[in-house]
């Protein structure tokens, strides 16, 4: 897995926002709340991060973030007791994708993968690349043919031959059965 996993964001051109964590409830006295990791860069998450809250993303600065159990602690700067953080309870945390550092050649988000291309290894066009899904195993991506159909493609090596973002084209072999 290389990436966040929720895009949202204008249509028009507007900012993209990716999901870092969802936020659960307060913990202890000092306003801290507890926040499940949806990120494979938990170390990015930390004081002084700029991060934007709920479906209005509002914007706030991390004060401090902790482990805590399978996930953080996290304080956002100006909420000091369990009654001010409380109202972040059960929203999303999100970065824009604007923000986030450049991943090694080869490796992408998610959120970069959306609108590719999916060319078979023959040439032939198979659709668009709409949405990526997380299962315990692997990512599963979900092409959109021209006429509507979907199909699902496991995000595994057997399969995904090459990714080209310079052209937005994703290369596949299509293993026995999957069609």
């Amino acid at each position: 897995m290389t990436g966040e996993e929720k895009k949202t964001g204008s249509p028009k051109g507007g900012p993209v926002y990716l999901a870092i964590g969802y936020l659960r409830r307060p913990h202890g006295v000092v306003g801290e709340i507890i926040m499940d990791l949806h990120t494979d860069f938990p170390e990015r998450i930390k004081a002084g991060r700029k991060v934007y809250v709920g479906e209005a993303y509002e914007t706030f600065t991390i004060a401090s973030a902790r482990p805590y159990g399978n996930g953080l602690l996290v304080k956002l700067g100006g909420f000091d007791s369990p009654e001010t953080v409380g109202r972040f309870r059960n929203q999303w945390m999100y970065v824009k994708s604007s923000e986030v550092p450049a991943l090694p050649e080869g490796r992408y988000y998610k959120h970069d993968l959306i609108g590719l291309t999916v060319m078979t290894e023959a040439g032939e066009k198979l659709g668009m690349l709409n949405e990526v899904l997380e299962t315990g195993a692997n990512d599963v991506y979900v092409i959109v043919k021209e006429d509507g159909k979907e199909i699902l493609l496991p995000a595994i090596p057997d399969v995904v031959l090459d990714v080209n973002m310079t052209d937005k084209i994703m290369q596949v072999h299509i293993i026995e059965g999957l069609l």
